[in-house]
């Protein structure tokens, strides 16, 4: 058996370098979620498994399938479950659309009989296999793409990170027996991934021996086979404890403060009258009335309020200073025109709209249905989801030129954000 798995290895290294040098196309990877722990060690009343307990607002695997759902080198996820709560996962795959979900396999009496199980749904095409504890959902896209390069190199890598304390190994009666050498240790980590003929060698021979490894590594050291380790740091940890859970939402914390981008708030107000003869355009849209708005372009205030927002959050002044009303070129023009203008500018000072919050404060007509449409126009010329954008109208009572219908105004607020 040994000479033939090292025939075997050989073959395959020198295969997988063939396929690594002159593939036209990334190799098909699926990743096998295990998910079967009971979390005996958690401290928890409400019941839950330490997999659906949560972390900064999302349960520890959603965020872990998350990651690999997002991830470029993943093409399918595997999940790995207890009986009873395939119902809980096949509900949170609809919840937060992971495609990439094929299947939910049923978990074996051991992690090692899981893995097995997963790997035999997996799809046909697979080219390389990623093993990953569902409870380490600290896991980066980094650390996916990093693992999977160095296996694709080398046909088997591993997650893992440099110990640094001073390794004690004790006897039964807990007594220091020596001190081994920690210049050279790592603790393994996941994912751990294998070309798939690599693994399926090993579980199938493992099975037939009845070897029991405590990881998919080991499986491969055991027969044969090297695996490539890659440092991924200290934080890529599981989650056993309720400490664990602590620090898992100050590293995540820590990650989005640190990944957090410079914001500006600009705020924008414009008014017009009401005259007869002239079409009412609010937010592109015209609006059946007796009067429209008066002004040297089409009088658009809600546009012209958003604008001189956008403006202001770019700490560029005004509207009158960039589109003057003495301008003969701005007569009577689209107001939509001038606002691609201010778009422009947010990209050449390297900002996004984050959202828009805008109010037209007007007696009449009634604006209701036509706001749907006027948040679409908007969210188009800034390049932006709809529902980054909203507006709302209200009446003043009857007070103020704009309750005796003389007028309308508006304001604006709006969150720009570094590109």
């Amino acid at each position: 058996m040994g000479n033939f798995l090292n025939s075997f290895s050989n073959a395959l290294k020198k295969t997988t370098d063939k396929i690594i040098l002159c593939r036209p196309f990334k190799p098909y990877t699926s990743a096998i979620i295990t998910v079967g722990g009971s979390g005996t060690r958690m401290q928890n009343t409400d019941g839950k498994t330490k997999q659906f307990m949560e972390v900064c607002g999302l349960p520890v695997i959603t965020r872990t399938l998350l990651e690999f759902q997002s991830s470029p080198y993943i093409d399918e996820i595997i999940i790995v479950s207890k009986e009873d709560e395939i119902s809980l996962y096949t509900e949170m795959i609809s919840n937060y659309s992971l495609t990439k979900v094929k299947q939910i396999a049923k978990g074996g009496k051991t992690r090692q009989d899981s893995v097995l199980n997963g790997f035999k749904v997996i799809s046909p095409k697979a080219d390389y296999v990623c093993i990953h504890d569902g409870v380490r959902c600290l896991i980066t896209q980094e650390n996916i793409r990093n693992v999977l390069r160095e296996a694709f190199a080398s046909g088997a890598a591993c997650a893992a990170s440099k110990i640094y304390d001073t390794l004690k190994m004790a006897d039964s009666s807990m007594f220091i027996e020596f001190t081994p050498d920690r210049s050279r240790a790592y603790s393994a980590q996941t994912p751990q991934v294998f070309k798939s003929d690599i693994y399926r060698a090993c579980a199938y021979s493992a099975k037939k021996d009845g070897f029991i490894a405590t990881d998919d590594c080991m499986l491969a050291e055991h027969y044969g086979f090297k695996v490539k380790l890659v440092d991924c740091g200290r934080n890529n940890l599981k989650i056993t404890t309720n400490d664990d859970l602590i620090l898992a939402e100050a590293i995540i914390n820590n990650r989005e403060n640190r990944g957090m981008k410079e914001m500006k708030i600009g705020h924008g107000y414009d008014v017009h009258k009401l005259v007869e003869g002239r079409k009412l355009i609010l937010g592109g849209v015209e609006i059946p009335h007796d009067k429209g708005l008066d002004g040297h372009s089409d009088a658009d205030v809600l546009i012209h309020a958003i604008m001189d927002s956008v403006i202001g959050a770019l700490g560029l002044g005004d509207i009158g200073l960039h589109f003057p009303d003495n301008d003969k070129k701005y007569k009577n023009i689209d107001s939509f025109v001038l606002a691609k203008r201010t778009a422009e500018l947010l990209k050449e000072k390297g900002y996004k709209i984050s959202n828009i919050d805008a109010t037209l404060i007007m007696q009449a007509p009634k604006v209701r249905p036509y706001i749907e449409q006027m948040q679409k126009n908007i969210a188009q010329v800034y390049s932006v989801d709809v529902s980054c954008v909203n507006v709302k109208a209200t009446t003043e009572e009857g007070l103020g030129f704009t309750g005796e219908k003389l007028g309308i105004s508006a304001h604006s607020v709006c969150l720009i954000t570094k590109l």
